[in-house]
């Protein structure tokens, strides 16, 4: 199905063509060059300082954002920043501190100048997709998930911080990444679908770091078979490759996408030049695409879903074993293989929702395969979210809905609640099958802390129609016979116009920001002294640990407006002691009888684990760990660039170590750190002192100045402070 081409390739007549080596010219031949380049103000097209042309926010991640922005000297909104609000959607959750968080983010939106999106509108990335990307634009979202390259648009998906800095007129700072061609050739059979495509490009490039921190190019004669709901479906799901962003070719379809938005002059030709070089390569054959399950607990655990049913124990076992080590000791029993029953897998519940999800051609090729076959609720379940209002009413025009409906699978709103564990959780040991983007660990809302474990597999919506087809048994939408030709869907921007607020350009500082009693402020950071002494106090040696385990998702997310009370939910789901380690280190005073100068040391904790930062570009995985007195992650490598970021942005030290032989309750001393950074020293001489004292050495990749700046000071606050 992918082939992967790790030298660089030149693109010629719709195909890839093996280079003998790199050729620097013809890389700017490349969409994402160019793009990249016309948005960079260094001069230096090898160090990168990139101005966005626009950013976005949701509910979870603007009031933290807009409060380090104002505590930095915000001004105003100097370009357009969307905020919406499809995370912290459920005002009952938490008392009033989530509509609070929304009077406060409309409350920004009049008095800086932005633009304000009503719960339940519209998920965060629709709404992008439909009123605001454009060709050869650039847009920087603080949600992993921000990716519009299918529309010509370059979105990238970082933390909280680096938002910042474009509203206080700075820049997104990084060397030109890599650019990979994404070669498609063929066409998708019938009851393949978008989210088959993306989890069999996410298995073959995942774990191999094939992709990472790289841009991925979307090219080939196979763009031109697929809908613009197909390709917005694939393209989404490219952040859980861990690459840095995605650029498509744009096409007649693309543009008939514009224009049935209103906004036809967003469109232009975009493709690379022939003989265009690429630093590597993918080549994907449509045509061979099978329906795909991500089993539980990474979208890369990905199989045929012919494949797993030929094992189902095999794999069904091996995905019940990771969940119970999950569990506390003595604390429940996790079970998955008990779903095969008479040679089926049967699962409890079927989800089709958010920005991969719940797309108009997704939801009515579902309803196609359903007929009219209903839903035994005491068996299976199906919910549906629409991705925004005028997906929702495209739908009811068509029928859909009310077919939908009649098959007894419930309608809801736009939401994003099902991707992160604030909506369906499903029952202790349940097994949920989703066209969302993450089935990460406890993602689906569970609590192991608790004895409480359920689990999500990713399928796409076609395939969860037709497991609901037939009765709640995995089945793949290949093995049925309907009809895939869907009615033709038709947007109306009334709903927008109605209830969207409007403010870009328009700023008024005469108003007042609107504070709820959760919001508050974020506590002084300390800046870096002299030397370090670290304080281990959490030991992670998962391969890869996600930002969900670092902070967890679901309920936590009413607290993102108040630093302190969400940091109390820190590590919860990994290391439950880790709260309490950390404010020993910060509020039990300087280690005197170690003999260190406590004048001339800075003091802190750290945290210890081979690979942290997968998924979330969510910046409270860092913050959290600093506001607990954190100043430094040491760990094999970082798994996205977007959490190293943010490390760096709440001042703490990204360290690097050949092993992760810790052990919590160790020290771990560095002489003259100070100058070190100030210097742009990538390595560190340090003592450990515990049970197993010796001398190692740590690293650090590269900083820009700006970064060195940031730690030095304690954090991005303090530099724009000076």
């Amino acid at each position: 199905m992918i082939k992967l081409i790790e030298k660089g390739v030149y693109y010629q007549g719709g195909k890839l063509i093996r280079a003998k080596k790199a050729d620097e010219t013809a890389k700017k031949g490349t969409m994402a060059y160019k793009i990249l380049s016309a948005h960079n103000v260094s001069g230096d097209d090898k160090k990168l300082n990139v101005k966005f042309d626009e950013i976005t926010s949701h509910d979870i991640t603007y009031v933290g954002i807009i409060q380090t922005a104002k505590a930095s000297g915000l001004t105003e909104f100097p370009i357009p920043y969307t905020l919406t609000n499809c995370h912290n959607s459920l005002c009952a959750v938490g008392g009033t501190i989530n509509e609070d968080d929304h009077v406060f983010g409309l409350s920004a939106a009049k008095k800086y100048g932005g633009a304000f999106v009503p719960p339940h509108l519209a998920v965060i990335h629709q709404y992008m997709r439909e009123m605001r990307a454009f060709c050869g634009g650039m847009i920087l979202g603080s949600d992993s998930h921000t990716r519009y390259g299918a529309l010509g648009t370059l979105a990238v998906g970082e933390g909280g911080p680096e938002l910042v800095k474009q509203l206080l007129n700075r820049t997104y700072d990084l060397d030109m990444p890599e650019i990979v061609a994404v070669n498609l050739k063929g066409r998708l059979r019938k009851g393949v679908g978008p989210h088959d495509v993306a989890l069999a490009l996410v298995k073959a490039t995942f774990k191999n770091g094939f992709v990472k921190n790289r841009v991925l190019e979307f090219v080939g004669n196979g763009v031109k078979t697929l809908s613009m709901d197909f390709r917005n479906g694939i393209d989404v799901m490219t952040t859980e490759t861990t690459c840095l962003s995605s650029v498509w070719v744009t096409d007649d379809k693309t543009k008939n996408y514009y224009a049935q938005h209103g906004r036809v002059g967003a469109y232009k030709e975009m493709k690379p030049e022939e003989g265009a070089y690429y630093d590597r390569g993918i080549v994907i054959d449509l045509s061979k695409i099978e329906p795909m399950i991500a089993l539980p607990f990474h979208p890369s655990n990905a199989y045929t879903i012919r494949e797993f049913l030929s094992r189902p124990y095999e794999l069904l076992k091996q995905a019940e074993e990771a969940g119970q080590k999950l569990l506390p000791a003595g604390k429940g029993e996790f079970k998955l293989t008990d779903k095969i029953r008479d040679g089926k897998v049967y699962v409890e519940q079927g989800v089709i929702a958010g920005c991969a999800g719940g797309m108009y051609e997704n939801i009515a090729e579902a309803s196609a395969i359903l007929g009219d076959t209903e839903i035994n609720n005491s068996d299976f379940t199906l919910d549906v979210y629409p991705s925004s209002q005028p997906v929702y009413k495209g739908l009811v025009e068509s029928g859909y809905i009310g077919k939908l409906m009649d098959n007894g699978a419930v309608i809801k709103t736009a939401f994003c609640g099902p991707c992160f564990g604030a909506g369906d959780v499903p029952q202790n040991n349940g097994l949920s099958i989703r066209h969302t983007t993450r089935n990460f660990e406890s993602r689906e809302g569970s609590k192991p802390a608790n004895g409480q474990l359920s689990a999500v597999a990713l399928m796409d919506a076609r395939s969860i129609a037709a497991t609901a087809k037939n009765g709640g048994a995995i089945t793949s939408a290949m093995a049925l016979e309907y009809s895939n030709k869907i009615k033709k869907y038709r947007f109306e921007n009334k709903i927008y116009k109605a209830r969207v607020f409007n403010g870009v350009g328009k700023s008024d500082l005469n108003k007042s920001l609107v504070y709820g009693p959760n919001i508050a402020d974020w506590p002084k950071m300390q800046a870096l002294k002299d030397n370090l002494l670290l304080k281990v106090v959490s030991v992670i040696n998962d391969p890869v640990t996600t930002t969900d385990e670092l902070i967890p998702s679901g309920e936590t997310s009413s607290y993102r407006s108040n630093p302190l009370k969400l940091a109390e939910f820190a590590l919860s789901r990994k290391d439950p002691a880790y709260v309490g380690r950390a404010k020993e280190v910060r509020d039990g005073g300087f280690p005197k009888e170690l003999g260190f100068d406590e004048n001339n040391t800075s003091y802190g904790s750290v945290v210890c684990s081979i690979k942290p930062g997968d998924g979330s570009a969510r910046e409270q995985a860092a913050s959290c760990q600093r506001v607990l007195g954190g100043v430094a992650n040491i760990a094999k490598e970082y798994a996205t660039k977007r959490y190293r970021s943010n490390l760096i942005n709440w001042g703490m030290l990204p360290l690097l170590a050949d092993s992760n032989d810790f052990s919590v309750g160790d020290y771990v001393y560095i002489e003259n750190i100070k100058n070190g950074v100030a210097n742009g020293a990538k390595e560190f001489k340090a003592k450990v002192i515990g049970n197993n004292p010796r001398e190692i050495t740590l690293k650090m990749d590269a900083l820009t100045d700006a970064e060195k700046q940031i730690i030095l000071k304690g954090c991005l606050i303090n530099y724009y402070k000076g």
